[in-house]
């Protein structure tokens, strides 16, 4: 509670669900929401996005990306829109905010459920204000290897009272108080170990961006000049928390190939991924 608290102080809003995973949250949402038939979601992101919309039994149709941003094309996403679409999932990759705006127009236009999967993107912000304000609920992620850590574990922050309330039931086998069972729920809590480590980690975050901050200003320094090396920028106009350094790579231009450039940089210890 404390942490479910703290997280939705920092993010600025209503409600936070803390659960044990960002994947668990993301079925949690798509379920809550009614979400059903076919889901646009973008070609490039991490499994679990398509991943826990197809356990629910769900079509994920993958959208093309702006090939600058890497996030989902919203003139993409209408195109695919059909009969059986019923949401659209977007992701703020890299922690940069995707085009959250003209998603929030076309899900309004065609009466679509919209979620975020924001595991990249705790303590970001689009358009001055954080993430997790958008659509309908938005899905954090605090794996070990993300910005905020709590062993294993995630969050669903949204500002709709009836959705938050209907979450909370569905992560605890839809209990709702000793023996009184309201509706079908699934086993998504968060253990309290995680959630410890969860607020440890938010006591340092400032440090973090921080760290993150300062390592992604020595790339954008030393790789100015590089042939064929394009490293993707953050915007100075918004929160960031820097944690993903992302260089594209112009194979005509370096004469070498992404996955050749990956090999080079694990034998010199530094663990790059495509």
């Amino acid at each position: 509670q404390e942490l479910e608290r703290t997280i939705s102080e920092m993010a600025g809003v209503r409600h936070c669900i803390a659960v044990c995973n960002a994947t668990v949250g993301l079925e949690i949402a798509a379920k809550a929401l009614g979400l059903s038939g076919e889901v646009i979601v973008p070609s490039f992101t991490f499994v679990a996005t398509a991943h826990a919309l197809r356990w629910l039994g769900i079509e994920p149709i993958f959208c093309d990306v702006d090939g600058r941003t890497h996030n989902i094309d919203p003139d993409q996403v209408e195109r695919l829109i059909t009969p059986r679409t019923t949401g659209i999932v977007g992701v703020h990759l890299w922690g940069r905010p995707c085009d959250v705006t003209n998603l929030e127009a076309i899900a309004g236009r065609h009466d679509l459920r919209l979620v975020f999967d924001a595991a990249h993107a705790f303590g970001c912000s689009y358009g001055g204000r954080m993430i997790g304000n958008n659509g309908d609920a938005e899905v954090f992620s605090f794996h070990a290897t993300k910005f905020v850590n709590a062993f294993e574990g995630g969050a669903i922050v949204t500002n709709d009272d009836g959705l938050a309330d209907n979450m909370r039931l569905m992560r605890n086998f839809g209990f709702a108080g000793y023996d009184k069972v309201l509706r079908i729920g699934t086993n998504g809590k968060m253990n309290e170990v995680s959630a410890a480590m969860g607020l440890t980690s938010l006591e340092s975050l400032d440090a973090f961006v921080a760290t993150n901050h300062r390592n992604y200003k020595r790339y954008e320094q030393n790789l100015v000049g590089v042939p064929g090396i394009r490293l993707v920028p953050y915007s100075t106009n918004e929160k960031s928390n820097y944690q993903y350094v992302i260089v594209e790579i112009d194979e005509a231009a370096t004469r070498l190939s992404r996955d050749w450039i990956q090999e080079i940089l694990w034998a010199e210890n530094v663990l790059a991924r495509r």
